[in-house]
């Protein structure tokens, strides 16, 4: 997904973003963020919030394996696709669909798990993550997956901007060290095949963390 640096997050860019990267029928074949099954296919299932949910990969992935989600996204074109996705999968009524602004909605509750891939609001990168932590339930857990921003990758059309990325120190700093343990604080890449069978390097940021009951 490419970025450039003179627009928002907001509303519209997401509503564009998504209804010009195909029909709904390409968001079936996306799979999930490999890393979620690592870091939380052992965890038992309860409650879960998928900030900035998308097609629904994961919100899938989870509900699949006796999640109850909640599956928030700004963008209502995004969600049709997740809805889509959900139903195919036989696993819709184990989702819950909020079209919200993630910078200014409240669940009004908290979750045994919160994650979060790629999430991009309108607001700053860190400010996000730190809002989305606050939802975690005491002994919940927190996922977070983002862009690590690396200079070396600019250029390539797939790069965030910096101010969309983090680091795993600047993740951690933001979660208090006497409310959370850290699980995992990595950076990390991998490779993925894009449109067109192209080779396209991810650097990502990956922090899991329990909260502490």
């Amino acid at each position: 997904m490419a970025h450039g640096p003179d627009h928002a997050f907001d509303r519209e860019y997401w509503e564009r973003h998504w209804q010009q990267s195909g029909g709904p029928e390409g968001a079936h074949d996306v799979p999930p963020n490999p890393y979620l099954d690592r870091e939380v296919g052992g965890l038992a299932p309860g409650t879960a919030l998928d900030a900035g949910c998308g097609a629904g990969a994961e919100a899938v992935w989870l509900a699949a394996r006796g999640w109850e989600v909640t599956a928030v996204d700004i963008s209502a074109e995004a969600l049709a696709r997740a809805a889509g996705r959900a139903a195919a999968s036989g696993v819709g009524e184990r989702v819950r669909w909020v079209e919200a602004d993630l910078g200014v909605w409240d669940p009004g509750t908290r979750f045994d798990l919160v994650t979060t891939h790629y999430a991009h609001p309108a607001m700053p990168q860190l400010d996000f993550y730190e809002r989305v932590a606050g939802w975690v339930s005491p002994g919940g857990s927190l996922l977070i997956v983002g862009h690590l921003h690396s200079p070396e990758a600019a250029g390539h059309g797939h790069e965030p901007p910096a101010e969309a990325s983090a680091t795993a120190a600047g993740i951690v700093a933001r979660l208090d060290g006497a409310e959370w343990e850290i699980v995992v604080a990595e950076e990390r890449q991998r490779m993925l095949t894009g449109p067109g069978g192209r080779e396209v390097g991810l650097h990502d940021v990956v922090v899991r963390a329990a909260r502490r009951g």
